[in-house]
């Protein structure tokens, strides 16, 4: 059986693929790379291809009709055949150095027998073009190189979030836990990132700068103004992840995990408002009122939370006047933090 297997979910990477798998090369045949061809029409399937043909024991295509990137990321997840399971975008990279501790980590716990539910790792915002990084880690929050629960963790600092990039969760447990990332959406790295939390009993940080997270594309999703464009699938998703948890149940497990994911709720409440704000017309500004109106009607207490115990709350402020202050405070952030 295969230590890891990495889904590299791929629509016209043609320019960029191989930087991503080459890197992911490196571990060798004890890694599966599943290259998932998305329905491109460049040379993606080629390069693709011509990968599984030179290394016919690491690597395998699926060809696919055009589903969005959840959907290519649930074909890998049902074809994945390693033990833990991390999803790499085509245009992102993995620092090969930080790559072979992490295998020779892997080789041990399966020697001593060991399974980890969730490896996490840290991540670098890697503004290519500007020859600027930004590394995320998350050292305040997990023991390094400890086993523990989510009982044992520490505090999430406001620019901290368990993003895609930094976890690689053990394959079972995605499957347990029945997430399924619907078609052509944006976003649905939140909804991966959030629904298997709850299945995860163990849990070690590697203080690993693994993961490259590549920033500077003008269509990349996280760019503002290709966010505000795909506004309501960001709605969509929010609302997916709003709903996709008993957080009530996990609070009486995991009081820390629940107090986490109610801020990470919180926060994508507070970027499809931004936005909505952001783009300022009459259709905007109701459907940032229906989707506060959704969430109070299906989940008092949540909408209680969000509303007046979260960040999220400053960003639904009545009147003109809260509208600009929500703004400010986003355009503060933005120049403080270096995001899109």
């Amino acid at each position: 059986m295969k230590k890891i297997t990495f889904t590299v979910p791929c629509y016209n990477s043609a320019e960029y693929m191989d930087r991503c798998i080459d890197s992911l090369l490196t571990c060798g045949p004890d890694a599966e790379i599943i290259i998932v061809d998305d329905g491109s029409n460049d040379d993606t399937p080629l390069i693709a291809d011509s990968y599984a043909k030179e290394n016919p024991d690491i690597v395998k295509v699926i060809h696919k009709e055009n589903g969005g990137h959840g959907s290519a990321v649930n074909a890998g997840l049902q074809a994945a055949t390693g033990t833990y399971f991390k999803v790499v975008d085509s245009d992102d990279w993995l620092d090969k150095k930080a790559l072979g501790r992490l295998m020779t980590q892997l080789n041990e716990w399966e020697w001593e027998e060991k399974e980890i539910d969730l490896v996490v790792c840290n991540y670098i915002y890697d503004h290519l073009y500007e020859n600027k990084t930004r590394t995320m880690s998350y050292r305040n929050v997990f023991p390094e190189m400890e086993i523990c629960d989510w009982n044992s963790i520490g505090r999430f600092r406001p620019s901290q979030y368990l993003v895609m990039h930094a976890l690689i969760y053990r394959t079972e447990i995605l499957r347990i836990s029945k997430v399924e990332l619907p078609l052509h959406t944006f976003y649905v790295d939140n909804i991966f990132a959030y629904q298997p939390l709850p299945y995860v009993k163990s849990i070690c940080y590697l203080n690993l700068d693994l993961y490259h997270y590549f920033l500077g594309r003008d269509d990349q999703s996280v760019n503002e103004k290709v966010l505000m464009s795909r506004i309501d699938q960001q709605i969509k998703v929010t609302k997916i992840v709003s709903k996709c948890v008993d957080l009530k149940a996990v609070r009486q497990q995991y009081p820390k995990l629940a107090e986490y994911m109610t801020r990470n709720v919180s926060i994508m409440m507070a970027i499809s408002s931004i936005h909505l704000l952001l783009i300022g017309t009459k259709d905007a500004f109701l459907k940032r009122k229906e989707l506060w109106s959704g969430i109070k009607a299906e989940n008092p207490k949540l909408y209680r939370k969000l509303k007046y115990g979260t960040l999220s709350g400053f960003t639904y402020l009545p009147g003109r006047a809260g509208g600009f202050l929500t703004v400010s405070g986003y355009r503060m952030a933005k120049r403080i933090y270096q995001f899109q």
